[in-house]
């Protein structure tokens, strides 16, 4: 298994680092288009949310992210250090009293660019899967 990591002040400009990080990893283990616009998006989204929502842009805490790849599957977890959130209680971003708020897509779109979503530590830490074949 192959693992990187990287740690991030929650600064939403170190998205930048991040963005770096995939870039990296789609040369390290030969990512094809499709699938690195799907984890662009996925995991920069993921990210900010860590930031806005999790650390609420506090730069004294971190965002941690981590690349893990085994047998064709890749997992990205992205952790922060906030109070977490209940994940089962999500509003549906589709629904019509929804359709003009500004937010509340972040997670909505991850679930449809990415194989997997799952939640853990009470939503402090996301892991994206993502299966090469």
């Amino acid at each position: 298994m192959n693992s990187i990591q990287i740690q991030i002040p929650s600064l939403s400009e170190n998205i930048r680092i991040v963005e770096s990080f995939i870039d990296n990893a789609k040369e390290k283990f030969s990512l094809n288009d499709d699938i690195y616009g799907n984890i662009m998006i996925a995991v920069t989204e993921s990210v900010n949310n860590a930031i806005v929502h999790g650390n609420r842009k506090d730069s004294s805490k971190n965002v941690t992210l981590q690349l893990k790849v085994d047998d064709n599957i890749l997992n990205f977890t992205i952790t922060d250090e906030g109070e977490g959130f209940n994940f089962n209680q999500l509003p549906d971003p589709t629904s019509p009293e929804n359709l003009d708020k500004p937010g509340g897509r972040g997670i909505f779109l991850m679930k449809h660019l990415c194989d997997e979503v799952s939640f853990q530590d009470e939503g402090r830490a996301v892991i994206l899967t993502f299966y090469l074949n």
